[in-house]
C-alpha cells in the first residue's frame, strides 16, 4: 500500500541529462524510426523512468504486483540532440479501485525554465 503522506511529494534530480544524436538513433531504431533529427516522443521514457523509480523506490508498494496502467506525453516542443533537461516527478495521485491501488506519477523535463514534457504513467498495483 502506498504511504498517502507521498501524495504531492515532487522528487527533482540534482544531475542534468543531455540528450544525445545517438541516444536518439538508439531508441528510434528499436521502435522503426529513421528520423533521427528528433526523438520519438516516448524517448522522454528513457530519462524520466528512472526519476520516477527513484520517487516510488520506498513509496510502500508491492512491486511484485505492479503492472503499467497507461502512458501520456505531453510535448510543448520536439526534443533534439543538444538539450539538457532537468526532470522532477511528482507523485500526483494514489487510490483504490475494486481492491486494486492506482497510482499516476507525472514527471516534467525542463530545458533551463522551459517546461518541454510531461509525461503521465499509471500504475496498477493488483489485489
Amino acid at each position: 500500500m502506498l504511504n498517502p503522506d507521498l501524495v504531492g511529494r515532487t522528487f527533482t534530480s540534482a544531475e542534468s541529462v543531455t540528450v544525445t544524436e545517438q541516444a536518439i538513433r538508439k531508441f528510434a531504431e528499436v521502435i522503426g524510426e529513421t528520423n533521427f533529427d528528433v526523438a520519438p516522443p516516448t524517448f522522454t521514457i528513457s530519462i524520466t523512468l528512472d526519476q520516477s523509480q527513484s520517487l516510488l523506490q520506498d513509496s510502500g508498494l508491492d512491486w511484485t504486483r505492479v503492472v503499467h496502467g497507461e502512458q501520456k506525453f505531453v510535448l510543448n516542443r520536439a526534443i533534439v540532440p543538444g538539450d539538457v533537461f532537468i526532470c522532477s516527478s511528482t507523485i500526483e495521485s494514489a487510490r483504490n479501485v475494486a481492491g486494486n491501488e492506482i497510482v499516476t506519477v507525472r514527471s516534467d523535463l525542463h530545458a533551463d525554465t522551459q517546461l518541454v514534457v510531461s509525461t503521465w504513467s499509471t500504475l496498477v498495483v493488483r489485489a
